[in-house]
């Protein structure tokens, strides 16, 4: 990768107005800015992937939130993989590939120590923004450590088909689950989820009520709940939990847009007798599974066991595009931007 000379100039793309409800491609603009030459102890990076990922659209509105805001004018950001192009940090060379947070944008300056060695040679670069990065994390510690899943669980996923769900539903069947449902947003989907990933069962949440489906998959009930959606899918969930059931609360995908008052749960009350934990869930609070996580996904992905999906969009000029589309459901897996080498 050395023989690239340095970049003075590259395209990032910024925030230009909130959205209210839907992002529009009028609220975002790909602009050309400096590229910063690396000081002490930092690093640039030609980044080669871009992440698009649906908590990116919490940080469209100027609210307080456990990651802050994007700032109107300034250059937004997210997961990345690249080639370091230019050095002034020990233990980094030019060539080194890098996972780093400095996304939506061609070249990053950062310090080193916000950046991670990556092996392109363990799994393809993009595989540490999905399966083996971020995504891949959320679905491990998620459904192992918030929902203490155990073997003889029945398990089931909202947006079962997206970056985190499609992995969630496939660790559980490898871990011992008794039985793993899914629902998705399309027929296509729901197939993937039992001819690709080996759910039991699937549904497509357009077809019919939630709760009447998820009964008819699992007419014993679940023990777990992995939640990307919230809605009527939770409360579907609460409805069709056992005693003692698990939810890890990780996203609510079909409110992030709404401008009026979500849908419920209405029947929260349910937790009461049945006993039931709900916990919400931040990836950045599991950190110290990532060597466990790796090594067991690593494995997995090398030895055919789980099966990983990525819709890849080309361009940096497309990464809004992208993102939109990762909202309407557009993906089957992981949704990354390719930029070009």
């Amino acid at each position: 990768m050395s023989e690239h000379a340095t970049p003075t100039v590259g395209r990032e793309w910024q925030l230009t107005s909130r959205p209210s409800g839907w992002p529009t491609p009028e609220n975002f603009a790909l602009v050309e800015a400096p590229v910063r030459q690396p000081g002490p102890g930092e690093i640039l990076v030609r980044n080669a992937y871009l992440s698009v990922d649906p908590y990116m659209r919490g940080r469209m509105n100027d609210v307080k939130s456990y990651v802050p805001p994007f700032q109107l004018g300034k250059a937004m950001d997210g997961g990345a993989v690249g080639y370091v192009v230019a050095s002034e940090a020990e233990g980094f060379q030019v060539g080194d590939a890098v996972l780093h947070g400095l996304g939506w944008r061609e070249y990053a300056t950062l310090g080193a120590a916000h950046a991670v060695k990556v092996d392109p040679e363990l799994a393809p670069l993009s595989y540490y923004l999905g399966a083996l990065g971020m995504p891949g994390l959320t679905a491990y510690a998620g459904l192992l450590e918030v929902a203490a899943f155990k073997e003889g669980d029945t398990v089931f996923v909202s947006g079962a088909a997206g970056a985190v769900g499609s992995l969630v539903g496939q660790i559980a069947r490898l871990k011992g689950a008794a039985r793993v449902i899914g629902s998705a947003g399309s027929a296509e989907k729901v197939a993937k989820l039992v001819d690709g990933y080996g759910f039991d069962a699937a549904f497509n949440y357009k077809d019919g009520p939630v709760r009447e489906q998820l009964e008819k998959a699992a007419p014993e009930g679940i023990d777990v709940y992995f939640d990307n959606v919230g809605g009527d899918h939770l409360e579907a969930a609460i409805s069709t939990l056992n005693a003692h059931g698990r939810v890890t609360l990780c996203g609510a995908i079909a409110q992030y847009n709404d401008t009026t008052a979500p849908v419920g749960p209405r029947n929260l009350a349910m937790a009461i007798g049945k006993r039931l934990q709900l916990r919400g869930m931040l990836v950045n609070d599991h950190t110290e599974l990532q060597p466990q996580f790796v090594a067991e996904v690593g494995g997995w992905l090398r030895d055919g066991k789980l099966t990983y999906d990525e819709t890849v969009v080309d361009g940096v000029e497309h990464t809004a595009e992208a993102f939109i589309g990762l909202l309407r459901g557009d993906n089957t897996g992981k949704m990354v931007v390719r930029l070009a080498s």
